[in-house]
């Protein structure tokens, strides 16, 4: 038996959830989330818990089990706290700005790169200390549309090894290359 599949989900106070056959509908403060789950799942909702169990010991059945509550564990979670990655941009010259809510950034293209976020995911550029140019936020209420967002931006100019420019997450450690190391030899 799967150890994160077997633990119920509990369901905060002003989340409301319903289940319709394998369709998880959550509402709360932060927003709306639907996702079907797979037809073999057995979702059972009693009281403020939730319950998800496997029809047999098959391994996909118990590859299944687990990722279907982490899925709803993780809609539950979107809906009353919501979810945020932070990424930073380091290099001389780069920079981000927001226009008519698209995210429009300066680095090292010969042109702005415009990234529109979809719908539900927000993109805002808190202010920074010393050390960082600009700093990006991306939230929103799905966990995977606000990691795949995020990978999105940073795939636009990624940290490269021997100066360590680019888009990166906040903490994310960028192992540095040594240059070349002396004039060449007559």
């Amino acid at each position: 038996m799967s150890r994160v599949g077997k633990k119920p989900i509990a369901i905060p106070k002003g989340v409301e959830v319903k289940i319709e056959g394998n369709l998880v509908k959550v509402k709360g403060p932060k927003g709306n989330l639907e996702r079907q789950m797979h037809h073999t799942m057995k979702l059972i909702m009693e009281g403020d818990e939730i319950r998800v169990e496997r029809p047999g010991n098959l391994g996909f059945h118990r590859s299944l089990h687990g990722t279907t509550r982490m899925m709803i564990s993780n809609m539950i979670t979107g809906v009353s706290d919501g979810y945020m990655k932070e990424l930073e941009i380091h290099g001389i010259g780069f920079r981000a700005e927001l226009q008519d809510g698209k995210l429009v950034l300066n680095v090292s293209q010969s042109h702005p790169v415009i990234y529109e976020a979809p719908k539900g995911i927000t993109v805002e550029l808190p202010e920074v200390g010393r050390g960082v140019d600009v700093r990006i936020r991306v939230s929103g209420a799905d966990k995977q549309a606000v990691g795949q967002s995020a990978a999105e931006i940073r795939g636009i100019d990624p940290p490269e090894p021997y100066k360590g420019k680019g888009i990166r997450y906040v903490g994310e450690y960028v192992r540095r290359k040594a240059g070349k190391t002396g004039a060449a030899q007559a």
